[in-house]
């Protein structure tokens, strides 16, 4: 039996929920802070269960529905699914869920920046198993861009490295190019993708190894600033955002290892964090009568 919902409280003094299977989202909350710097945000990481993308899309929308709710019980006006592949699996089912709560994924605002950025309408998409098995980012490039040449390869080393803060050097570049040689070295000059998509959150941090690898001709995108910008959007439209604080706080919760998660969650952030800085939260409780 679904636990009941907390009643949803349109107020500007609520805060903004964000979750993701871990520390990668934080990359979307550090944009999200630069550009909503008034506003209160609670972040929660999934860690127990991370990451999602090697999950089935049973498991995913289970997973993303536990979190939503849990933040959705601390009152927030407003839910970022700053996860790549939660967005393209549970987006839906997390938005009539929690309608009239805004529900904003990652996957969109990231679609709409590669086609911003190409220069020849060939797209390379970064993304976990999941996310590229699902097709959504293909699907998302196309309709904005059709005729766009879109390749997709999943990275899940990608995702071990962030989470172990591996960033730079032999070992990152040597997977870069086990992964990526194939899409940007074979093959003519003038069919290799102009742009590459950084679908997944905890991708971001692993941009300057990608840079020094691919070379300059490159576009390397990812939707963190996007996102934000949609985000706004959507408080602004609602009579949502606050203007009455000149910083707002952010509240950090994990499902396990509080001190992994703020050693590493400070190379996402990109800012210092102590363990006592994260709650320990149990999502069962959420999905059980």
């Amino acid at each position: 039996m679904q636990a009941a919902k907390t009643p949803y409280q349109a107020t500007r003094e609520a805060p903004i929920g964000v979750f993701d299977s871990g520390v990668g989202g934080l990359t979307v909350l550090r944009a999200l802070l630069e550009r909503l710097p008034r506003e209160d945000f609670v972040y929660l990481g999934d860690t127990a269960r991370l990451p999602y993308g090697t999950k089935s899309a049973g498991s995913i929308r289970q997973y993303s529905l536990q979190a939503a709710r849990l933040l959705h019980e601390r009152g927030v006006k407003c839910l970022v699914v700053a996860c790549n592949t939660a967005s393209a699996i549970a987006l839906d089912a997390l938005t009539q869920e929690f309608a009239p709560v805004p529900v904003l994924g990652v996957l969109e605002p990231g679609a709409a920046a590669a086609c911003r950025a190409t220069r020849r309408g060939r797209i390379a998409v970064l993304a976990t198993e999941s996310t590229v098995r699902g097709g959504a980012y293909q699907a998302a490039i196309t309709r904005r861009l059709p005729g766009a040449v879109v390749t997709a390869r999943a990275c899940p080393l990608f995702v071990a490295l962030a989470e172990e803060g591996w960033t730079d050097g032999p070992v990152v570049e040597g997977v870069i190019h086990r992964y990526l040689d194939g899409v940007f070295v074979e093959g003519a000059e003038d069919s290799h993708p102009d742009t590459l998509l950084l679908g997944c959150t905890h991708f971001p941090v692993l941009a300057p190894a990608l840079a020094q690898v691919l070379g300059p001709g490159i576009a390397i995108v990812d939707s963190a600033a996007t996102t934000a910008a949609a985000l706004a959007e959507v408080l602004d439209s609602r009579g949502l955002a606050r203007s009455d604080q000149p910083q707002g706080r952010v509240t950090l919760l994990a499902t396990d290892g509080a001190e992994r998660f703020a050693r590493v969650g400070a190379v996402f952030l990109g800012r210092p964090l102590a363990a006592e800085d994260v709650e320990i939260v149990d999502l069962a409780p959420a999905s059980v009568a």
